[in-house]
């Protein structure tokens, strides 16, 4: 197959966790990847090209796709995997925190999403998968920034698919829950902490460190990833891996009351 026919794919944050197993899965699919990162990395994904790209810089990102183009002509699927996290009570952080969250996490998306739908729209096709996750669909004390940022992106992405579905371009969520990754060591720490939260935010960071040693493997998710970016009809929503369609399973059905008790026995909170 010519460079020129085959699929382009655009993976932010593919230098570890998902972003490197999902532009693996992608290549291995016959597509032609193109990872992003924010700095230069040695040992890339297999069959990937890496390009240092930093999503909340309007230039980096329009000088991306631009380089993409240049040698593809075309970008069929883009992966917004890029992401950071931030744990502490939701006042234990100043609002320009807040802010930098913000700037990954959703507008990082949108810059991406925006740079690259007028290709898709002129070409009459296009996917986008944006990887949310189950804190865009439940609560989580202690990550109560992360989670608005996940719960934006599902709005946004939700209503941005109504929008492009005319176009034939559609927008997709992969939605993972604890996934063993590097994602704990991109966790911010809240930058104003405050001792009345102290026993119960180390707490939740036990939790997290916990749960990523029994999560879900980035590999697991990738393959929500390929399936989100190739199907010819896509769902709005792809949980990923096996505690995340638990999770939503019990966010559907379960009384609000229990699931809130639940929640509070899991994050050791007095219940």
């Amino acid at each position: 197959m010519s460079t020129l026919a085959r699929k382009t794919a655009i993976v932010t944050g593919a230098s570890t966790g998902i972003g490197r197993a999902s532009a693996e899965a992608l290549a291995c699919a016959g597509f032609r990847v193109f990872g992003t990162s924010r700095q230069a990395v040695d040992n890339g994904p297999r069959d990937v090209s890496m390009v240092t790209c930093d999503v909340t810089d309007d230039t980096a990102v329009s000088s991306l796709v631009s380089m993409v183009l240049a040698q593809t002509e075309r970008v069929d699927v883009l992966v917004n995997n890029a992401g950071i996290g931030l744990l502490g009570g939701a006042e234990e952080s100043s609002i320009s925190q807040i802010q930098k969250l913000f700037d990954v996490n959703l507008f990082g998306v949108i810059r991406m999403t925006n740079a690259v739908l007028p290709l898709m729209r002129q070409r009459g096709e296009g996917r986008v998968v944006n990887i949310s996750s189950v804190l865009g669909l439940i609560p989580a004390p202690f990550s109560a920034h992360y989670a608005a940022t996940k719960h934006a992106l599902e709005g946004y992405s939700e209503s941005l698919d109504h929008e492009t579905r005319a176009f034939n371009v559609r927008i997709v969520l992969v939605e993972p829950a604890y996934t063993r990754s590097e994602f704990e060591q991109n966790t911010l720490a809240a930058d104003s902490m405050l001792k009345e939260y102290e026993e119960a935010r180390a707490g939740a960071r036990a939790l997290l460190k916990d749960a990523m040693v029994i999560g879900d493997t980035p590999e697991s998710v990738a393959e929500a990833v390929l399936l989100a970016a190739t199907t010819g009809h896509p769902r709005r929503r792809y949980p990923a891996g096996k505690l995340a369609r638990q999770i939503s399973m019990l966010r559907r059905f379960v009384p609000s009351a229990a699931f809130d008790k639940s929640l509070r026995k899991q994050m050791r909170l007095p219940v």
